[in-house]
């Protein structure tokens, strides 16, 4: 099930809602959502549900291990390992398996069945989250939690389940034990989940058919410079927005549910540098890797080129199981130490001046990002460039161009941080007495309706409605 679905918006959702108010006790609620976040997950691929049950269950046991014997740090360290190797070798089995075995098959006379099982749906994601509780616990930096269906509540939440953000346990240690759903935090939940519905609706799925239509097509080698310019913006814009909106929304649904996930996306391109460009964009797994690798590698203070390396190496495998993404993630490691020298230099120019470079660096590197394979490649670049000898500019080019300038005029605006910088100048629109009056809240209410009932038009009218973090 996807938040982006009219069965979830119109009938799961309220239901949910409806029902979670039932309960006088936080007990009793989480063991409502609990069954309603399995539930969810259990929609599309309900055999799965075991091994998200199963890995949750062991990284429960194992910490509730390390716990008896937390005055012990090396029997401590043992169960912690235990607990690591549990949670991680699932996500190796089903995640890169068919990818060594392909790998392995480019060797002579080798010659292994690949095996037919497919992803189980948000494994990285989650797995990810209960590895974070493990090595919190065992940094003392939150406490065992000794009641299985809080921990399993955690683990398979439904708002965060499939899309992130990656949720730390000592984030919510708190909350699963102690929060509350209050008028403000509904209004202030539906408002960010509908903005997110919209920016998944309404611009990242338009993108998408401006995908398939161009460099999607299956036909690159008949495509202008022109075409694959407007396919590869649109392959920037479709996975902005769509993993940008599905955190909105995740974000927005907490809330809804007394809960307070941190930011994901901070208006990425908006950055006048790589370096603050990783800053802000999916800054939940960013995090992850920092606190969980970088730093307890050493950091910047001992062998910190190994560290990056690792670092980013890691980062393009955890987005998938082919050779396009490790690459992906080296070539951002490579630019990052390029950039590094001339990083007091970039602060002092012009914001505008750096989108310029910064648009050809995203160009090339999700490029990389969206080819699986290096002569589609390749040719995408060559006809970029012209390099083929093809022309930039065709017919069909410049009627898809004109067709859709005002959608790129749009979408750009949307990326960039107009209303927090209008807010900024403007303080007494942040006021209380300001969002207290009645132009205000009438405003509010409409356009949230407005994009909400735009949003569902557009799913009742267009089956085109993916996800590409669908099976992270």
């Amino acid at each position: 099930m996807v938040f982006s679905s009219l069965f979830f918006l119109y009938a799961f959702l309220p239901l949910c809602l409806i029902i979670y108010q039932i309960p006088r006790t936080l007990k009793f609620k989480n063991i409502l959502l609990l069954i309603f976040s399995l539930f969810f997950y259990a929609w599309g691929e309900p055999v799965w549900i075991i091994q998200l049950i199963a890995s949750g269950t062991w990284v429960y046991l194992s910490g509730l291990a390390m716990d008896q014997y937390s005055d012990d740090r090396k029997a401590e360290k043992i169960f912690l390992i235990v607990g690591l190797v549990g949670a991680l070798t699932p996500l190796i089995i089903f995640k890169y398996t068919v990818f060594f075995v392909e790998t392995l098959n480019f060797v002579p006379f080798i010659n292994i069945p690949k095996p037919g099982w497919t992803m189980p749906i948000g494994i990285s994601f989650y797995t990810f989250q209960i590895i974070s509780y493990l090595v919190d616990l065992y940094r003392k930096d939150c406490k065992v939690q000794k009641v299985l269906p809080d921990f399993l509540l955690y683990q398979a939440l439904f708002p965060q389940l499939i899309a992130g953000p990656i949720v730390r346990y000592s984030d919510i240690e708190k909350q699963l034990r102690d929060r509350k759903v209050t008028i403000q935090g509904l209004s202030k939940g539906t408002k960010r989940f509908i903005v997110g519905l919209a920016k998944k609706t309404l611009i990242a799925n338009y993108a998408g058919t401006l995908v398939a239509q161009t460099i999607g097509s299956g036909n690159l080698e008949m495509l202008s410079g022109l075409q694959n310019l407007i396919g590869i913006v649109s392959v920037i814009l479709q996975i902005y927005f769509d993993f940008s909106g599905y955190s909105d929304m995740a974000i927005g649904l907490g809330h809804l549910f007394g809960f307070e996930f941190k930011e994901n996306f901070n208006y990425p391109f908006y950055s006048r540098s790589v370096s603050e460009f990783w800053q802000r964009w999916h800054m939940s797994l960013g995090s992850f890797f920092r606190d969980y690798v970088y730093i307890p590698l050493g950091g910047k203070y001992s062998n910190r080129l190994r560290n990056a390396f690792i670092v980013w190496f890691l980062t393009g495998f955890w987005h998938g199981a082919n050779w396009n993404y490790i690459f992906w993630g080296l070539y951002y490691f490579v630019v990052l130490q390029l950039e590094r020298p001339l990083s007091k230099y970039l602060e002092k120019v012009p914001r505008i001046v750096m989108w310029i470079p910064m648009f050809f660096v995203s160009i090339l590197g999700f490029s990389i990002f969206f080819f699986n394979s290096f002569s589609d490649l390749a040719i995408f670049h060559s006809r970029l460039f012209t390099i083929a000898g093809n022309a930039f500019v065709n017919f069909e080019g410049k009627i898809l161009f004109k067709q859709n300038i005002v959608f790129f005029i749009f979408a750009w605006l949307a990326s960039m941080p107009i209303l927090p910088a209008i807010r900024k100048r403007m303080p007494g629109l942040k006021s209380n007495r300001y969002r207290a009056t009645k132009f205000y809240l009438i405003s509010s209410v409409v356009a949230t309706l407005v994009l909400l009932i735009m949003s569902t038009a557009y799913l009742v009218g267009d089956s085109f409605n993916p996800f590409l973090y669908f099976r992270f």
